[in-house]
């Protein structure tokens, strides 16, 4: 299995997972350019990472992609013992990551997609601060007496692990929510996550 992977970026999730299943799999780290150009939109026509290609087969989109690696690695446990119950409730807390927190950070890198007025551009950016300040408090709430989002290490976690990089990014203030900054930590020591931020020169 071969990720298409760009520093930062949500393909890091994907990064993190295949590390933590302990499989062998290949990385090619992408730059702004070489997502552009004609090999690698001949994988993903959007020219956006995460891709996989796994022999013959393709995939695009991350929340596909991490249910791929779950499904193709079930001993790795990244979407719960095998339960249905379980698979729900990572699958749960990856859609809250990838269809509510994910999104809420898009007006903070291109306001001009929701406003064209520059003058308002700050105001667009201090709503969505709010809005993720909450998303977050959420996220704080469901870790209290866990360690996962699930409540087991799951493909949610990366994902999760890798907007709260993005908050410190933008400066969000994520004060007072200590089960975050104990997810945090418990992530960076973990060994799956620094071989994936080593990889893609991150620290």
């Amino acid at each position: 299995m071969k990720l298409y992977t760009k520093p930062g970026a949500c393909s890091t999730a994907d990064h993190i997972a295949l590390q933590w299943t302990g499989q062998p799999f290949e990385i090619e780290v992408m730059s702004k350019e070489s997502l552009k150009a004609s090999p690698f939109l001949a994988i993903n026509p959007a020219g956006s990472v995460p891709a996989i290609v796994d022999g013959d087969f393709t995939l695009t989109q991350n929340a596909a992609i991490l249910g791929y690696i779950a499904d193709t690695y079930p001993q790795a446990g990244l979407a719960g013992d095998g339960s249905a119950r379980q698979r729900a409730e990572a699958t749960r807390w990856l859609a809250f990551v990838n269809s509510d927190l994910h999104p809420a950070f898009r007006p903070l890198f291109a306001p001009a997609v929701y406003i064209a007025d520059a003058d308002q551009h700050e105001a667009v950016k201090q709503a969505a601060l709010a809005q993720l300040r909450k998303l977050f408090e959420r996220a704080d709430r469901q870790l209290e007496g866990r360690e996962w989002l699930a409540g087991f290490r799951s493909f949610a976690d990366p994902y999760f692990y890798i907007t709260l990089r993005w908050a410190d990014g933008v400066g969000l203030d994520l004060g007072g929510l200590d089960n975050l900054t104990a997810f945090k930590q418990r992530m960076a020591a973990d060994a799956g996550v620094q071989a994936a931020l080593k990889a893609e020169g991150l620290t």
